[in-house]
């Protein structure tokens, strides 16, 4: 029986040209990755105060395109809320869809269309989407637009990545290692540049910064396209035979990873979505007569991952010559268990307060120092073990999978969002930790049985 008609990359078959030890490929998509985040991570660090700050204000919030229908229809769901839950709602949704929507860009991709064709337009529209961002009328517009190019953009950047390396070869989590420095590079930029322009010349161009940036990275991406594995041609009808038992094994296996990622990006979005408004109400943000813009904080989510990342690279590589180097589940179980821990020290935060109420500045700084730590021993991996483990013919529907568990924790963050204003902080972020916490030890009790059960990633070649 013939398959559907095939439209994405071909493994390569010849060693292709390398730059430090990688092809070339992989910091071209990187590169990509690293500019799209820039104007993600500039976005989402502005979004929730923009909204509380000024846009669900009366005389502003009159003039947004479709908005009277928008809070109808999430009053109808959720009840009638506050500017501020609306604010939290509004960000758990389009983050939600934000994350959900590379499902079905990965399946475009692997099915309808070339993943540049995909690439392409989906950064085109991200950065319209941006760009609107620049006026009041059309904020759900925008939100829109950011969402759909997101879809196609990010359902087709990673997936190439697996087909840069051979089937078992053990670069492949050093290789996303690698893509996962480049997108908190990127995380760390953002929020200064666009934090900084919005302080000084307001929101709208703020999110302008963020348009700007994805316009470089589509370029980056276009004129490096030559080192990406070539692309089958058109209208090649490709034999594909059923999936072997190992394989069916192997997408099983996803799911229980799936569940575990629900766990940490459920406490993740916390920090994208009520942690800004946490911040600007508990912590105190003085340093001498200079307050300290609030996405400033976000940077160090990008520069610590950036950081660690060779850190961990080499730490892994050491303990694979000893021996000693943890599987993939034990490293995601550890993220969770180190993330779990830093938010505990979000919640402790009312025991350093100072005679104003406020904690110090050094408690959101350790807690992005300590939790990023977890996030590189978690989400890279994560990444890595779907990429490994999905058939090539599914590899970009599967490897969306990953962005799939950050929808759904979206969902539940926008919902849980409004506990904030009904409870005190420090039992808010102990919630969070107990829910990431408690799905890295869930991964460490069936790990083992589950490792057996797949057997090796290289059983097999996928198809």
């Amino acid at each position: 029986m013939e398959a559907m008609i095939d439209r994405g990359e071909v493994p390569a078959s010849t060693r292709a040209p390398e730059l430090f030890g990688h092809p070339r490929g992989l910091w071209v998509l990187g590169g990509t990755e690293l500019w799209d985040r820039i104007s993600f991570h500039g976005m989402v660090s502005m979004l929730v105060l923009y909204m509380t700050g000024e846009l669900l204000q009366p005389g502003r919030i009159e003039h947004v395109v479709g908005f009277a229908a928008y809070r109808h229809a999430l009053e109808a769901v959720f009840g009638p809320l506050t500017p501020g839950a609306i604010a939290t709602q509004t960000f758990g949704l389009y983050f939600a869809a934000i994350a959900f929507l590379p499902i079905v860009g990965g399946w475009l991709g692997d099915k309808v269309v070339s993943r540049r064709v995909a690439v392409s337009a989906g950064a085109l529209t991200m950065t319209a989407g941006h760009f609107a961002m620049a006026f009041d009328g059309t904020f759900l517009i925008a939100l829109l637009l950011l969402i759909a190019g997101a879809g196609l953009l990010r359902g087709n950047l990673a997936p190439q990545i697996r087909s840069l390396y051979a089937a078992g070869d053990r670069r492949l989590a050093d290789a996303f290692q690698f893509y996962s420095f480049t997108v908190n590079f990127g995380a760390f930029i953002a929020p200064l540049a666009s934090g900084a322009v919005a302080k000084y010349y307001g929101w709208h161009a703020g999110f302008a910064v963020a348009g700007i940036g994805m316009l470089i990275g589509l370029v980056w991406y276009l004129a490096g396209s030559r080192h990406l594995p070539p692309e089958r041609e058109r209208g090649v009808k490709v034999h594909r035979p059923p999936l072997t038992p190992a394989q069916k094994r192997n997408v099983l296996g996803i799911f229980p990873i799936f569940l575990v990622a629900v766990g940490f990006w459920t406490a993740q979005a916390q920090i994208w979505n009520v942690y800004n408004l946490w911040v600007r109400d508990h912590i105190q943000m003085h340093v001498g007569t200079f307050e300290v813009p609030v996405p400033w904080l976000q940077s160090l989510d990008g520069l610590a991952p950036a950081a660690y990342a060779p850190i961990v690279i080499l730490l892994w590589r050491w303990q694979a010559r000893r021996g000693t180097e943890p599987d993939l589940f034990v490293k995601i179980a550890l993220g969770c268990l180190i993330f779990a821990g830093a938010m505990l020290l979000l919640a402790a935060a009312p025991l350093f307060a100072g005679s104003d109420g406020r904690g110090p500045l050094w408690i959101p700084i350790a807690f992005h120092l300590i939790s990023n730590f977890g996030a590189t021993y978690f989400a890279p991996v994560v990444q890595a073990y779907y990429a490994g483990r999905a058939p090539e013919a599914w590899r970009g529907t599967l490897l969306a999978m990953d962005t799939m568990s950050v929808s759904i924790a979206s969902i539940l963050s926008g919902t849980m969002g409004g506990w904030y204003e009904t409870m005190p902080p420090a039992t808010f972020w102990s919630i969070n930790a107990a829910i990431v916490g408690s799905a890295g030890i869930a991964l460490l009790l069936v790990y083992r049985p589950l490792r057996r059960w797949l057997g090796p990633e290289d059983a097999t070649e996928s198809v």
